[in-house]
């Protein structure tokens, strides 16, 4: 048999190389769990945060926001529609109802009410203030509180929120449009901050300010021009205390982060994340914290760390490596495992939510999913993967195609061994 000349033989192999990457891709997007598309034009669909109650107590419907347009932010006109899909009826959406208070990363704050069986709530704006509605899903029944909320806690009867006008002023594509921070040039204002919402009465209290957090321990490049405000709030499993960042802008663009937890009545402020340097989190239990953060235990890059409830609570890094350290985390099978997605990544901008198991360190990636150029800054597509009350699937929001950003569902049943 004739051998091969030398390029006939880089060719050769060159060929066999492609092929047997084709076929490394093929087998591994053979081995990811099955997924499907569970909203569909006309319009987008997308749900937001990855900290809310999106699939009911029963796992049949799941909530999400419709929208007629994408690619840029939303102005004080722009409303969209709130409803849910009926995982059991081929997928029917079914509305409920619509906002005017809303941003692309977390909507509206639409949500379940914990403790409830047909009960969600969603965040609204009426004449000259934010408001937030309580419907009953199955008989219709519904009444609008006079604030808006943020994060509720597991009792079902309250809730903190934060200023969003200020929040859209500071962070854009966080707050919602329609009002201008009525404290725009005052870096600290006393008036405004995080309060705490009575869902029973609609009753809300300023229980941290502005001020008192610019003022509480040491705060590193506080400039005279740094406008402090607080968001990204979430309650603890048992309902004592909560978590939020405290954000204060930088002159040359920007912000550093502190993470910070209370009661929920506003006392014993602890500093969990003192150094400027926090990012998304979850709670773990009711004393422990995973945050993304950055400058500790030796790593001077960001990476996922736990933390106790306590001033410099820094307790140990978690998937160093494997676990990404800019992703969306929640805890499931008793907190044996960790979900959590990616940013585009790479010159094909491709996303990645996946599994990982703390014990193991094992990574199990549930899809990839390719997120086009014009998806990006505020009105991005992050995946925000969010997990049904089971445990069997998961949600995430994904652009497709032509279809813009819609829904899918991630079948995960068997992979939390």
């Amino acid at each position: 048999m004739t051998s091969l000349s030398h390029p006939s033989r880089r060719h050769f192999l060159s060929t066999l190389a492609l092929a047997a990457t084709a076929a490394r891709a093929q087998e591994t997007k053979r081995n990811f769990p099955p997924m499907r598309l569970i909203t569909k034009g006309p319009g987008f669909h997308w749900f937001g945060y990855y900290d809310k109650l999106q699939f009911s107590p029963d796992n049949r419907f799941v909530l999400s926001n419709k929208v007629t347009f994408e690619h840029r932010s939303p102005t004080a006109d722009d409303v969209i529609e709130v409803g849910m899909v009926d995982l059991h009826e081929g997928d029917k959406w079914i509305p409920l109802g619509k906002t005017k208070a809303w941003c692309w990363q977390q909507g509206c704050m639409l949500q379940w009410i914990p403790g409830t069986e047909s009960k969600i709530i969603w965040n609204d704006r009426e004449k000259d203030k934010f408001v937030s509605h309580i419907m009953d899903v199955k008989t219709g029944e519904k009444h609008t509180l006079p604030t808006p909320v943020y994060a509720l806690s597991p009792n079902g009867r309250e809730a903190v929120s934060c200023d969003f006008s200020r929040v859209a002023d500071c962070r854009p594509g966080y707050g919602y449009a329609g009002f201008r921070d009525p404290f725009f040039d005052d870096m600290a204002p006393e008036q405004t901050g995080v309060t705490h919402v009575n869902l029973e009465t609609g009753e809300s209290k300023l229980i941290i300010s502005h001020k008192k957090l610019s003022q509480t321990g040491e705060i590193i490049e506080n400039h005279p021009d740094s406008k402090h405000h607080a968001y990204h709030l979430l309650v603890g499993p048992d309902g004592k205390r909560f978590i939020l960042l405290h954000r204060w802008t930088q002159p040359k663009g920007g912000h550093l982060t502190r993470l910070i937890t209370a009661n929920m009545d506003g006392s014993d402020l602890r500093i969990v994340i003192p150094n400027g340097y926090a990012s998304h989190f979850i709670w773990r239990d009711a004393t422990h914290i995973l945050s993304q953060a950055k400058g500790w235990l030796g790593n001077n890059d960001w990476g996922d760390f736990l933390f106790a409830d306590k001033d410099s609570g820094i307790v140990e890094e978690i998937g160093h490596g494997i676990l990404d350290k800019g992703g969306h985390l929640t805890y499931l099978k008793n907190n044996e495992w960790i979900l959590n997605d990616t940013y585009p990544q790479g010159v094909r901008r491709i996303q990645t939510p996946h599994l990982y198991q703390i014990a193991t360190k094992k990574r199990i990636d549930l899809c990839e999913i390719f997120a086009p150029r014009e998806y990006t800054g505020e009105w991005r597509v992050d995946n925000h993967p969010r997990s049904s009350r089971d445990e069997r699937w998961v949600c995430i929001d994904a652009p497709d195609g032509s279809n813009g950003r819609q829904l899918h569902l991630i079948d995960i049943k068997g992979l939390l061994a």
